[in-house]
Formats: C-alpha cells, structure tokens, sequence
C-alpha cells in the first residue's frame, strides 16, 4: 500500500483543503522559510502517530477558528492496493466489495482533531458508500444481526460460510444490485460492529510505516528517532512479523479471558450479584517496546553527540538500507527527511541524496525530503518536486511542476529543474535565498539591457546558501569551499549602520576569506533591501516609503507594505529594471561615478573565466 496523496485541512498554515500529491519514488518538497514545507512532513507524522510530534491546539488554523470551526484534518489517501484481505475469519474479500475505496478506488483515511486541544476526535474512512440505509450500516452490524437481516432478505442459500460476516454481506449487496452510493465519513469506531473490531485493525497493519528525520533542531534526550535510525529499523523488523505478534496477543488474550471466567464462575457460586456485574476486560494492547543505540567508547549515546556526527551516522544508515534487500515484508515505508543538507559537508550532502535516491528506486520504498540546496534539489527527478509558495492571500499553496513552476522556483528559491553544481564553473556564497534573487536577477537584467556581455548562468557561477554570516567560517576552516574543487568567492550584506558587534563580524570574515586569496564582496549600503527603488514600491503597491543606504530597509519596507521583511526583495526585486538597478547602486570614488552592482556583476562572472 502506497502513500498517493495527503490532504491539510484548518492544520497550521494551510486553511482551505491543501492537497499534495506524493511520488511513488522520491518527492522533493522546495519553498522559501515558514512556507509550510516542515508543516507537510510533520502533518504525515501526526497522521502516522509518531512519537516525535504530537498534535496540540497550536495547529488549528488561527483565520478558520475565528469563523467557529471547531476541528482540523490530515487525510492521507493509498493506492497500490491489495487485491484480496481478510477481513473476517478466513474468508478473502476485497475494499471494493466492502464499498470501502474513494470515488477515485483509493483508500481514504481521515483524522479529526479537535481545535481547542489538538487531541484526535475521530478516525474516517471517506468512501463511496451505499446510500441506502440498511446497506449504508452492514459494516456495523453483529453477526447474529447479519444472519437475521440476511434470513429476511432470502439469501442464506447464498452464504456458502454462515460463519464468516464478510460472506453475509456479500450476499445481502449481491441481492440488492444495483446500489446507489454517495460520498461518506465511515467512523472507524462506529461503523464497524464489536465483533468486527478487527476490520480497522487488519487495515492499519497494511499502512505504511512512517520516520521522520528532522533538521537536528532538538537536542532532547527523548527525541530517539530523529538522532537514532535504528529506532526505525525496529519499526520494520515487528512489521515483517506483525502476523507473529498478532496470533501471540491473540493467544495471550484468550488464555488470560480463559482465567477471569473461571475465576468469575467460582464467585459466581459464592456472590452471584457480585459475579454477574463483573466484566473482563484488557484495558490497553501490550506495547512492544525496544531500545536500541549506537554508543561510543566513552559511552556517549549518538543522540549526544555533535549534529554533524549524528547526520553522518544517518548517511549510512540510508546507505546501508540502500543496499538492502526489500524483499521479506511487502509492507511499504516512507523515509521523511527534512533538509539532509544540515551540518554535513557538501560532499556528504551529494552522497546522502545519492543514498535516497537509490533508496527509493527499491520496492516498498518512498522518499520524502525539504531541501533549500539547489544541488540537491536538481538531484530529485523533476516529476517528484513540489514547489511551496503563498498565493496573493498569503495561503500556502503548493505547485507540481510544469516549465513555469520550475521557473518561479528557480527565480525566488535558486532551485533548477536539474542539477547547477554539475556544470558549474564557479560558486559564490551567499546567506540566504533572497541573495540569490538579487545576484541572478541583476545580472540576467543588466545583460538583457546590455550592460553586461553574460549573466551567472550563461558562464556556471552558481549561488550557494550556507547560511548567516557565521556560516562562513565553518566553509573557510574547515576547506568546504576549496573541497568544491572550484573557483570561489563570498558575497554578503555589510551591515553598515547596523549592530557593529555584526559589523565587525563581518570584517573578520572578510580577512578569513581573503587570507586564502580568494574574493570577498560585502555590499556598500546596509543591505541588498536598500537597493531598492522607492519609486518602483510606489508603482506597485501606492505606498511611499523612505529610506538611507544605512538605516533597515528591509524592516521600513515590510512594516510600510504589511509584509514580512525576509519577503520584500522576492517581492519587489524581480521588477526591477537595469536602469533602476544601474541608478539604485551608484557611488563616487575619488571623483568617478561607478555603478556598484554592475561592477561586482563582472567581477562574478570573471570568476569563471
């Protein structure tokens, strides 16, 4: 069974019903920060019931909570279905003929969670159902009822088993073709009579199982599954003998119902009122609970140790899955990594996508990461990417790819459809995405104006994020950059009239990186914000905002036009013309009037020539 798709409902950021379609090998979930790409993996963790996320009354929506919704929903919807199962005894029966499958013949399991605690109200199977309202409730309904219904409907010649409940409705529908059906919530709880129970039961065995590695920011003790894989591999060893464990409750369960009513008959003898009002009962299944570590000789445990070590650690758990058979459990799992590209060398980066990849071309095998390295983001197959992005109401919306999908994320995140780092020729770091926007843009615009005889992409010098300004000195001393094998060079906001303590941060990393002979750019205003063109803010939004070349440009732009500020270079930039960007940049020294951006523009592109 394979995850086809999962719907957001009220959860988080996501108000109106979100639906993301997932690969049945790799998916690539790509989008700028806080745009609700953790949401999606984290909303599949509290579907899957993971013990790392918990639902609580902060994932209700905030706007659909004020218009008096009282819930929110994660539905996951499977394909890959299994041809027969059993349901009841020993008889095979399909989720076809149970009219359990969706209009589309998938299966649909939705989860309600209340809005003012976050806990799971109800569990759904959303199905093409019979209207009817006998035939609506068979699933319900005990056996010495489906007997009854079926002796009054005239179909007991046709119940081969009269032991078997999944045969007696079998004959019931067969008698009452053809059947009308609509859309429906079947309660897991409510729609499956007592003697039945094991019907949700059997279901969820065939779900996949679900890990979700996250971007190491816990440091919890707790957090086992995110710092230790073999947690996981726990999870897959009691799946492949979940029939094992199944038979052995099963057995434990019957011997022990076996003593409380023969305890229960001898009291019966000495207080019959007392006897009779007693019932037993097992007040929860038995947890199958294993703990296992990877400890060092110091006996430090891998969930304290450095981020780095412990990625690295995961690296190779995914390649030795890679490597591994699937063969032995037909049972699907789904590996949810988010942003593998954290605390790990760029070559291990590359290796660690690589592993995935490998992982998902097995069977049984789904692939789900975030990344924000376009690198990484050009390893995943271009069917598998899904684009995060806001729509003009700030709603996060998420796009599957198409030419011009793949252009907007490769203007607003640097994200290409296929790999830059693989004909690069040349790489300039950079802190974050909207650097990239600001690089590429001015350069594709200065050459279309012929201001320039290239831009980045027409000569390999590709941007790479790596983060604040403190990023830096990790690439520098610990030789990532030179490990490229690759002309580089750095460009970063000066900070100019900002904290000097950042200031002088950022002179320092500027002597670190010129130490090694290589070039260093730090923008002559503040920050890239305050190229911007008021006049153009103006044209587009009808609000005048005024700023200096040192004050926070970024800050006074947002606040004027009710946007964060991270969001208004991605915002405006783009618009900008190469006069604008010639005009916005100019200086004097010593007399000559320069344009900063052109010049640093072909300095950038001479570092792959």
């Amino acid at each position: 069974m394979r995850l086809k798709t999962i719907k957001l409902t009220n959860f988080r950021g996501y108000q109106s019903t979100a639906i993301i379609p997932i690969d049945e090998f790799m998916t690539g979930i790509v989008g700028r920060n806080d745009y609700g790409k953790s949401t999606i993996l984290e909303g599949l963790a509290i579907f899957f019931e993971n013990e790392n996320v918990k639902p609580d009354k902060n994932d209700m929506n905030c706007f659909a909570a004020l218009q008096g919704v009282d819930h929110f929903e994660i539905a996951c919807v499977f394909e890959d279905l299994p041809e027969k199962l059993v349901l009841d005894e020993n008889a095979q029966t399909t989720l076809s003929q149970e009219y359990l499958l969706n209009v589309d013949g998938n299966l649909e399991i939705v989860k309600v969670y209340k809005a003012n605690t976050g806990r799971l109200e109800r569990t759904a199977i959303r199905c093409d159902h019979p209207s009817d309202r006998v035939l609506g409730t068979l699933l319900s309904l005990k056996m010495a009822e489906l007997k009854q219904l079926g002796k009054d409907r005239d179909v007991e010649t046709a119940v081969p088993d009269k032991r078997v409940a999944s045969l007696w409705r079998q004959a019931i529908r067969n008698a009452a073709q053809p059947i009308a059906c609509e859309q429906t919530l079947l309660d897991v709880e409510k729609g499956f009579s007592t003697e039945s129970k094991t019907i949700w039961g059997k279901l969820q065995d065939l779900l996949p199982t679900f890990a979700l590695f996250k971007a190491d920011r816990e440091s919890s003790d707790g957090d086992a599954e995110a710092k230790n894989p073999l947690q996981q591999a726990v999870k897959e060893a009691q799946a492949a003998i979940q029939a094992q464990i199944n038979a052995l409750e099963q057995t434990i369960e019957a011997s022990v119902m076996d003593v409380a009513a023969r305890t229960l008959d001898k009291l019966r003898e000495m207080a019959p009122e007392l006897a009779n009002e007693l019932k037993p009962r097992f007040k929860e299944k038995p947890k199958w609970t294993f703990n296992f570590t990877l400890d060092g000789e110091n006996g430090i445990p891998i969930n304290k140790r450095g981020s780095g070590v412990r990625r690295l650690i995961l690296l190779n758990f995914f390649r030795a899955e890679a490597e591994k058979a699937a063969a032995g459990s037909s049972r699907n799992v789904i590996y949810a990594i988010e942003e593998p590209e954290t605390s790990q060398h760029p070559n291990y980066q590359m290796m660690l996508m690589r592993a995935l990849l490998a992982l998902a071309n097995q069977p049984n095998r789904q692939i789900i990461v975030t990344t924000h390295v376009p690198a990484l983001a050009g390893l995943i197959p271009i069917d598998g990417l899904r684009y995060v992005t806001k729509d003009a109401n700030g709603i996060p919306i998420v796009k599957t790819p198409d030419p011009g999908v793949l252009r907007e994320a490769a203007e607003s995140l640097g994200v290409l459809p296929e790999s830059g780092m693989e004909r690069a020729k040349g790489v300039v770091l950079v802190e974050g995405s909207s650097d990239v926007t600001f690089l590429r843009h001015a350069a594709r615009t200065l050459k279309d104006g012929g201001h320039l005889a290239a831009n980045l992409e027409d000569v390999g010098v590709v941007p790479i994020l790596i983060g604040g300004c403190g990023s830096v000195k990790h690439w520098v001393t610990l030789n990532l950059a030179d490990d490229l094998g690759l002309p580089w060079c750095v460009f970063l906001d000066s900070d100019i009239g900002g904290d000097p303590a950042q200031v002088k941060s950022i002179k320092k990393r500027q002597q670190e990186v010129e130490s090694r002979g290589r070039p260093f750019y730090a923008t002559r205003r503040r920050e890239i914000e305050n190229y911007l063109c008021p006049d153009l803010i103006f044209a587009e939004t009808g609000v005048r905002v005024a700023f200096t070349d040192t004050c926070d440009a970024k800050k006074i732009i947002g606040n004027a036009v009710g946007m964060k500020p991270d969001e208004v270079i991605n915002r405006f930039w783009p618009s900008m013309t190469a006069e604008r960007i010639l005009q916005c940049s100019l200086y004097r020294n010593e007399g000559v009037e320069s344009s900063e951006l052109k010049e640093v523009m072909e300095h950038l592109i001479a570092l792959a020539q």
